[in-house]
């Protein structure tokens, strides 16, 4: 689940169109802010403050910023990695580095530690666990990662997605 490869330099700031993106760029492991109620100042702001590429889909927004700040033209996810793939080199290894829900780093926990916490048949059949430094969702190897690999082959594959 963790990746034990350095964490990825390339950080962004997501507007708020870019919720599904962001959370595909956070299990490839970059750092990724991203606040559904920020407004275009607000995300400037911190995208400026913390050296980050503001991803935006609004023209404007990048009018404004003028540097460190890309316009994703699709509006359909496989295209929008796609967009990032082409400019920025970005890698697509999921890698489970960072929680998809708040961007905190994932890190291992022991098995006693979660037992209440996760499903019985889950604490059973499983023996490495994981947690969010940030939420403390917890993490685990399972057919989810296997449907998350699946569904990005299908996005960059699909020219409609």
């Amino acid at each position: 689940m963790h990746s034990d490869e350095k964490e990825r330099e390339l950080k962004f700031a997501a507007d708020r169109m870019l919720g599904r993106l962001t959370r595909w760029l956070r299990l490839f492991g970059y750092d990724t802010y991203y606040s559904p109620e920020a407004t275009p100042g607000q995300i400037i702001y911190i995208a400026t403050k913390e050296n980050r590429v503001l991803l935006t889909r609004r023209k404007k927004t990048c009018e404004l910023l003028k540097t460190n700040c890309f316009l994703i033209k699709s509006s359909k996810l496989g295209k929008q990695i796609k967009e990032l793939m082409d400019r920025f080199d970005i890698s697509t290894d999921i890698t489970y580095a960072r929680c998809s829900l708040c961007n905190s780093i994932i890190k291992p926990i022991e098995k006693r530690f979660v037992k209440s916490e996760v499903p019985e048949y889950t604490y059973i059949t499983h023996e490495q666990f994981y947690i969010c430094s940030g939420c403390h969702k917890i993490y685990w190897k399972g057919t989810h990662q296997q449907r998350a690999e699946a569904s990005l082959r299908r996005f960059l594959q699909d020219e409609d997605t």
